[in-house]
């Protein structure tokens, strides 16, 4: 029990601390490495695996969330790549523990996409954090580019959307444009040489 205004004090500046800790995304999955089908929820009502997505030619995974400054910070990033290719679908995981963070409960994000503020192709619920385990993701935004082979989806590249790794900060190019090169690369047939960029987020929050 917090017994006086200092002890309270003292405990929001914890809880903000912990909320705001940093992590660079880590390699778990190989290039070329078949990705993980999930069965998961989606804001419109309808349940989705990866094979909801065979008519694309790739999809773009990103392990996000509602109340994270790293992830907000991408939002409008994402929203053009969805709105830019039509070969490509913007696939948004929420992962967060929403009974600690009630800002990343289902309804917020149902919230977001009916207001505009998240204009992804689907946007996921994954209340158990068994696909944020199964990809190895390790912030929000953590993002995965899958590329569709002979009726499955193998990961193509791992890596951060753009530059800018503070909230605050402005990348150097367009927003998202390493991932945009990376994608442009795809479609067009040729190989994906980057090196491994770690993205940068808010710590998911596990339960």
């Amino acid at each position: 029990m917090l017994e006086d205004d200092g002890d309270r004090q003292y405990y929001l500046q914890w809880r903000l601390t912990e909320f705001m800790v940093a992590e660079d995304s880590i390699i778990e999955l190989e290039r070329g490495e078949v990705a993980p089908d999930f069965s998961l929820p989606g804001t419109d009502g309808r349940t989705y695996s990866l094979a909801d997505f065979d008519n694309y030619e790739a999809v773009l995974l990103v392990f996000t969330c509602n109340h994270c400054p790293y992830a907000k910070a991408k939002f409008e990033a994402l929203n053009r790549i969805a709105e830019d290719y039509d070969q490509v679908a913007v696939v948004g995981i929420n992962p967060n523990d929403a009974e600690e963070y009630s800002e990343d409960s289902f309804d917020r994000m149902k919230d977001l996409v009916e207001d505009g503020t998240i204009q992804y192709d689907a946007y996921l619920r994954d209340e158990s954090q068994d696909v944020a385990r199964d990809y190895g993701a390790i912030c929000t935004p953590d993002p995965f580019l899958l590329e569709a082979v002979n009726g499955e989806f193998h990961l193509a590249y791992h890596g951060r959307l753009d530059d800018a790794l503070h909230h605050e900060e402005e990348p150097s190019g367009d927003p998202g444009f390493e991932m945009r090169a990376a994608i442009d690369n795809l479609l067009a047939g040729d190989p994906i040489e980057d090196e491994f960029k770690p993205s940068r987020g808010c710590s998911i929050k596990w339960k």
